[in-house]
Parts: C-alpha cells; structure tokens; sequence
C-alpha cells in the first residue's frame, strides 16, 4: 500500500472515531498501550546492544515488547532467563 492511502484510510478512522463520539477514556487507554508498546521494545533494543556481549538476543516483537513494555523489568528479566535456558 502506498503511504498516502495508508495516511488516509488511518485518518479516515480517527475522523470516523470522533463522530460515532469514543470515549476520551478509551482513547487514552490505547495511548497508554501505544507507549508501553514502544518502551517495551526501545528497552529490548537497549539489552540486544548491551547484552551483545554477553550473547544475548531477544527478538522485537509485539509479543516481546508488550511482555517488557508492560511487566517493566521482571519482564525484561523473564525474558532473558527464557532466550538463555530454555531456547537456548
């Protein structure tokens, strides 16, 4: 898909979104997701650097950045035990 279309079918939501009349509550939980979504994988990004030396790598995902994004540092921590013990 070209990015015009993309720019325009994401507006066309939001315009369409605010007509129907969403909550302001639910617009500020999908931000809340968004952001820890993107902590989570700037986070992974800093251990793959980090932990470079040390061999490990964890693969950026949405399923790896929603773990750390939302489970903070015991996330982070579960799941570099999983890469090193268990995947292996």
């Amino acid at each position: 898909m070209e990015p015009k279309v993309v720019v325009l079918l994401l507006l066309s939501m939001i315009a369409v979104l605010l007509l129907v009349g969403a909550r302001l509550k639910a617009v500020r939980f999908i931000g809340y997701g968004a952001i820890r979504l993107i902590i989570g994988a700037l986070a992974l990004f800093v251990i793959n650097v980090i932990g470079g030396n040390f061999h490990i790598h964890i693969p950026i995902n949405f399923v790896t950045s929603f773990i750390c994004g939302f489970l903070g540092v015991p996330g982070a921590a579960a799941l570099i035990i999983i890469d090193k013990y268990i995947v292996m």
